[in-house]
């Protein structure tokens, strides 16, 4: 039946052409955005999803940043540490040096008293941002620092933030408020062989303001004995196996802090490369669907274009 009131085929294309118009719609807002999930009506779980990740490593990037502040801080300590350790070496040198009969001990001590001051600038200069993992003026032997290591999301959905701790109890060398919180201002004992016999000293390098050690500071006189200077020897020498210990703990700090900032950025790419595969859109699939779909619509309304003339056909009945 032919009816001038209904017509069911211009209807029935232009429900295809709607149909059509829509998925154009949709395929060009994916080609203009880059993504096919943009918002939560895209797709609501994948949205959910990739909010989440994208909040993550914001936080993530964070976390790379302290890591870079932390690896700064360990990097310093680092090189201050094994610049006094030159600078201790030297001491241990200078008093063999003294040994030697003859020598004008007082000249060697103006040069221990140079290098001595020289630990202080050294141990004083290691700051990075307020923080000195080499000297202190408090009375606390040392504290531990806390520097940001990770961002962990468990799998209850709980976050926490994870921490690389140092203790600088390992590290001070000078505390000039509490003599026993430096390995250069506490009491160091030592033995050592003098002739036949074995004996003990105790000295400290580096004289703290406060002053509460209690043993002889490593100072030469003319009137210095051999025996108290191998003693002196053996003690700075006990200071240098300490300090070579600290800045192995210090290089240890600074290798896992690195580790660690490489690793969160793998994971930051890696996880921005998930968020990808969830929401991106397949340029090379969508400019195929928009040239398919370019070529139904244009079908579509020459179909509209037919069904709409089939009406005019009634007119020839009246003629």
């Amino acid at each position: 039946m032919t009816s001038i009131m209904t017509n069911t085929s211009a209807l029935s294309a232009l429900s295809t052409l709607r149909s059509i118009s829509s998925q154009m719609d949709t395929t060009q807002s994916r080609i203009s955005s880059g993504y096919k999930v943009k918002d939560a009506s895209d797709n609501a779980a994948y949205w959910s999803i990739a909010t989440t990740m994208r909040s993550d490593n914001k936080a993530m990037s964070a976390v790379q940043d302290a890591l870079g502040m932390g690896a700064a801080k360990a990097d310093t300590a680092y090189t201050g540490m094994d610049s006094a350790i030159s600078v201790v070496s030297d001491i241990k040198a200078k008093l063999v040096a003294a040994r030697e009969p003859g020598v004008d001990k007082e000249k060697i001590n103006k040069e221990l008293t140079e290098l001595k001051n020289q630990l202080g600038s050294v141990a004083k200069s290691a700051s990075f941002n307020g923080e000195n993992w080499l000297y202190d003026s408090s009375e606390t032997a040392g504290t531990t620092q806390e520097m940001v290591g990770s961002f962990v999301r468990g799998s209850d959905g709980n976050v926490s933030v994870k921490t690389i701790t140092f203790d600088t109890t390992n590290s001070m060398l000078i505390n000039d408020a509490a003599a026993a919180g430096g390995l250069l201002t506490k009491d160091t004992v030592a033995t050592y062989a003098y002739g036949t016999t074995t004996s003990s000293a105790t000295y400290y390098l580096i004289s703290s303001a406060k002053g509460d050690a209690t043993s002889k500071e490593v100072t030469l006189t003319s009137s210095s004995s051999n025996d108290e200077i191998d003693g002196m020897v053996a003690s700075v020498d006990k200071m240098l196996t300490s300090m070579t210990d600290a800045a192995a703990t210090v290089g240890a700090t600074k290798s896992r802090i690195e580790s660690q900032s490489s690793f969160a950025k793998d994971l930051s790419d890696t996880i921005e490369t998930g968020i990808g595969k969830l929401v991106d859109a397949d340029m090379n699939e969508e400019s195929t669907k928009l040239k398919a779909l370019q070529t139904q619509q244009q079908l579509g309304i020459q179909a509209l274009s037919i069904a709409n003339s089939s009406t005019e056909n009634v007119l020839s009945l009246f003629r």
